[in-house]
């Protein structure tokens, strides 16, 4: 489950490629676009940039480089041709990219446009939230601890954290052991050790935490239509506590 010095090498820099994926988009004007074309883009960019693979092409038998869920969209959202982007929207970009063996995993809630005060203020606690979790990493420390910091968070703000879905081991697999989840009770559950590396990826929804997912097997959505944003990272775990794998480039922890 821990991994080796040079194997964290490896995955820091699959981690610092994707970070450059997202920074790429940070400056696309979103507005007008369909999910389809960012996810093209992005998979061009992977492939012929960076030299490297989009992790979730063919992965579980899923055909395209990233998932985008907007608005009430909590996750695996697929791309389409038809879903076109309008001011206004939040939307999720999960990517994941695999260089030289080994994965990392990321995603962020974009605002598109000119975006409500409720929705803007969901995204800014559910990426304060995230962080919560990753300042809980450190050896010595239980994934409950970090699941706890996450939805105590969420929930002084008046949100609920979805529970279906849940952080994971990552490495030459996409998934692998342990399951992270971003609820919980402090000192319970798996302790952290040195070598770990696993991604924290919460779920935040405006209203109850109730998700289904649609016909086409994939989309999971709130029940009661509100809004959902998402952040994640992937993380080790140092000797003296975390180290953030994809930080993107002028990306700083909030207070």
């Amino acid at each position: 489950m821990t991994k080796r010095p040079e194997e964290i090498a490896l995955l820091a820099e699959s981690g610092q490629l994707l970070a450059s994926v997202f920074d790429h988009l940070d400056h696309m004007n979103l507005i007008g676009m369909s999910t389809m074309q960012v996810n093209d883009l992005v998979d061009g960019f992977i492939v012929n940039e960076l030299n490297a693979r989009p992790a979730s092409k063919g992965q579980y038998g899923y055909a395209y480089a990233l998932n985008a869920s907007p608005n009430h969209v909590v996750c695996h959202g697929v791309p389409s041709t038809t879903d076109v982007l309008q001011s206004g929207d939040i939307v999720n970009f999960d990517i994941t990219l695999e260089k030289s063996g080994y994965i990392a995993d990321s995603s962020k809630t974009y605002l598109v446009g000119e975006v409500s005060q409720p929705a803007q203020r969901l995204v800014q606690v559910t990426y304060e939230a995230m962080w919560k979790g990753i300042q809980a990493v450190r050896p010595g420390a239980t994934l409950g601890d970090v699941g706890h910091a996450i939805e105590r968070h969420a929930r002084r703000n008046g949100y609920s954290v979805v529970r279906e879905y849940c952080g994971h081991g990552i490495g030459r697999e996409m998934h692998e052991e342990p399951q992270v989840l971003h609820w919980g009770k402090p000192r319970t559950g798996l302790v952290l050790r040195e070598g770990m590396v696993f991604t924290i990826e919460p779920m935040v929804n405006q209203g109850r935490r109730a998700v289904e997912t649609e016909e086409d097997g994939w989309t999971v959505v709130t029940c009661d239509g509100q809004l959902s944003a998402q952040f994640e990272h992937t993380v080790a775990v140092t000797a003296s506590g975390v180290r953030v794998l994809t930080l993107r480039p002028g990306e700083k922890r909030p207070h």
